[in-house]
């Protein structure tokens, strides 16, 4: 079943949109975005995102001999880490060239060009071949894809057999005290600090709202297992702030 209400639309934050338009307009907010990206994912989360990442980059259980595509890789955290941690060869893609151009500059600055490849490729129809990667890796992506049951059906091929999609999102708040002030900061502040460092208040409104319309730990499991992913774990991360589903090509 499509994660969608209809054939025809598809969410962008809090409206609804012609579903053949969503990938221009997300485009665009990443274009935007892109040159203050990683200032205001600091900003964003005050900083935690830094843990989380480490979190799962951990989980995702680097190997020399392991191949990792990092779907939605953008400026390459968890590319970077996968690396910095043992990890094999990387294919940093992205749908946006200009998130994926801030990633090879920063993989020529940390010396780490001849340890990636880079791919410009939408998640939902991926270019690469059935069963050529140990692992999937995507962050914090998968909210801004139109058609989410495609992309997780997509891992799910590119995947070798014992290999395995692990996925951080936000998510939805386990801890009923946090809920008004993570609110406030989503839709008060985000906006106004996005105008000040990015010029930019429109694309973080998108962001803020972009989180509550994406679906809650148990559904994304659940779309995870109809699209043939097994043993399906959820870690929430910060009280449900962010959470890292994860699940095998068995």
């Amino acid at each position: 079943m499509s994660d969608n209400p209809t054939p025809e639309i598809a969410d962008f934050g809090f409206r609804t949109v012609p579903r053949a338009e969503k990938a221009g307009m997300v485009r665009a907010v990443f274009e935007s975005v892109a040159p203050k990206y990683d200032v205001m994912n600091d900003i964003m989360s005050l900083g935690i995102h830094r843990v989380w990442k480490r979190i799962f980059v951990g989980d995702l259980r680097p190997r020399p001999n392991h191949a990792l595509l990092d779907l939605a890789g953008g400026t390459g955290d968890i590319t970077f880490g996968w690396l910095g941690q043992g990890g094999g060869r990387a294919l940093l893609s992205d749908i946006n060239p200009a998130m994926l151009a801030v990633g090879r500059d920063r993989a020529v600055n940390k010396g780490l060009v001849g340890d990636v490849s880079f791919l410009v490729a939408d998640a939902e129809r991926l270019p690469l071949p059935d069963r050529s990667v140990d692992r999937v890796s995507m962050a914090f992506g998968l909210r801004n894809c139109t058609d989410k049951d495609a992309v997780l059906a997509e891992a799910r091929r590119v995947l070798k057999p014992g290999g395995r999609f692990l996925c951080l999102e936000f998510s939805k708040v386990r801890v009923a005290a946090l809920v008004p002030l993570y609110d406030a900061w989503s839709f008060k502040a985000l906006p106004r600090i996005g105008r000040i460092v990015a010029k930019d208040a429109d694309s973080y409104q998108y962001l803020a709202e972009s989180i509550r319309t994406f679906p809650d730990q148990e559904r994304l499991a659940g779309m995870m297992r109809a699209a043939g992913l097994a043993r399906v774990t959820v870690r929430n991360l910060s009280g449900g702030i962010a959470a890292i589903h994860a699940g095998w090509r068995l």
